[in-house]
């Protein structure tokens, strides 16, 4: 599996980067689903270059232009709730791509041990294609890995891209072993962050992602 870290590069993509992590204009839900869909726009952009093209004639007023044109067929996977912003970013440069969708959460076992559940996905075949797999925060890596697997039953894809906005090394690892580091894979991260807090959340990380895009949200255990 090859790793793209897009922050190593100087790029307007820092600038969104610093404005998500940021607690003031984390206050502003707006700007902050915007700057994960930008992110999303330029990491999209960024993947292109490594797609597979082919000339095309194109007939303008005056005369006839070649241009070099995308012949791979992409399916955008996102993991709700999440995931859409970004999603979103993808499907604006991407914007005759094919679109899957999952739902995936924790849970705490008995034991104290975190599973990721996942209980709905609608998804196109994926046979041949190549396959687009966005979410935001890859902490421990097991919703991508969960994610992933289940859209397998639906075709194996020429190539597949799994993309966040920041990863740990954590998850790169459990997704190494998970797929046993497959080259038909390539993960990019916006940035890469050091560790996980005891809640498996990233740190410095920016939160909870869902929340900051629409809300806080009842968990099962609040419940009365």
């Amino acid at each position: 599996m090859k790793v793209v870290n897009l922050s190593e590069h100087n790029s307007v993509l820092n600038q969104y980067l610093r404005e998500i992590r940021d607690v003031e204009i984390q206050k502003d839900p707006l700007r902050f689903r915007r700057n994960i869909e930008r992110i999303g726009e330029v990491m999209a952009i960024e993947m292109s270059k490594v797609l597979h093209y082919e000339p095309t004639e194109v007939q303008t007023p005056l005369a006839k232009a070649t241009v070099n044109t995308i012949t791979d067929q992409l399916v955008l996977a996102t993991i709700l709730r999440a995931g859409m912003p970004l999603h979103h970013g993808f499907l604006n440069i991407f914007d005759r791509a094919e679109n899957a969708f999952l739902s995936a959460y924790r849970r705490e076992n008995a034991d104290g041990e975190l599973e990721i559940v996942a209980e709905y996905m609608a998804a196109p075949a994926i046979e041949g294609k190549t396959l687009v797999v966005v979410d935001p925060m890859l902490a421990t890596g097991m919703s991508m890995e969960v994610g992933y697997l289940a859209l397998l039953r639906h075709g194996t894809p020429r190539h597949t891209h799994l993309c966040c906005t920041i990863g740990t090394p954590q998850a790169i690892d459990c997704l190494r072993r998970s797929l046993n580091d497959s080259e038909d894979v390539t993960l990019w991260c916006a940035a890469i962050d050091p560790v996980l807090n005891e809640k498996k959340y990233i740190v410095p990380g920016l939160g909870d992602a869902g929340d900051l895009c629409y809300g806080t949200k009842i968990h099962l255990s609040d419940r009365k």
